[in-house]
């Protein structure tokens, strides 16, 4: 468990990271003139990993759903239901994932 949870770990401190080095180096563009454009890069890479994290979990969620059907195929409606529920949660958060890219973009 603990093998998975350092990648993970790792990450997400990027994710967090990559912003501020961006802002940073806005400011440092204005002082100077010029800049490296970090805010592209740290776009990309938080799209990146908010669809590999929304296609992992949205994944997860339908082995769940189709399991708990085979199972008891008596509440498959409400199996369905709460199934659909979460897959629309996980694609806001990927959609909240992109806004945010692009507000960190500047654009």
């Amino acid at each position: 468990m603990l093998k998975k949870m350092i990648p993970a770990g790792a990450l997400t401190a990027l994710a967090l990271l990559l912003p501020n080095f961006a802002f940073a180096a806005e400011e440092a563009a204005k002082a100077s003139g010029g800049g490296a454009g970090w805010g592209h890069l740290s776009a990309a890479i938080a799209i990146a990993l908010a669809a590999f994290g929304g296609a992992f979990a949205q994944g997860r969620t339908a082995v769940a759903a189709c399991d708990g059907i085979a199972r008891n195929p008596g509440a498959s409606g409400q199996i369905r239901g709460m199934a659909f529920l979460g897959l629309v949660l996980i694609e806001s958060l990927v959609i909240y994932a992109l806004v945010i890219a692009f507000v960190v973009q500047g654009k």
